[in-house]
């Protein structure tokens, strides 16, 4: 990925027990953006939330849901984004997809 302002960030939200072909929806989106060659991935877990239904998912002690919202980020260059969106748009049957520009200022080490 070059620096510049030639980057989207891809935002993916789903819930926790999303699933993919017999495994979690976010880990097999994972292993698929690495091997189109995505510059890199981030899952991130929610603590809370709600969506278009309005309901609440939550983390409680004595609640062991696995519908908390999970959110996959994925910033890299615009073609490989466009390149991107129709695996998506294939594995993701639920949840919310956007992207937007961003501006790449630093990229690993030095």
């Amino acid at each position: 990925m070059k620096l510049g302002d030639n980057c989207k960030i891809l935002k993916i939200y789903i819930s926790e027990d999303s699933r993919f072909e017999g495994h979690n929806l976010y880990h097999a989106l994972v292993i698929r953006l690495k091997e189109i060659g995505m510059a890199g991935v981030t899952v991130t877990r929610g603590l809370e939330s709600y969506g278009k239904s309005k309901a609440i998912h939550d983390m409680k002690i004595l609640d062991l849901s696995s519908s908390l919202p999970i959110i996959i980020e994925v910033i890299d260059e615009v073609e490989m984004i466009e390149k991107a969106l129709p695996i998506v748009d294939e594995m993701v049957k639920e949840g919310l997809v956007i992207t937007t520009d961003v501006n790449v200022i630093k990229y690993g080490r030095d």
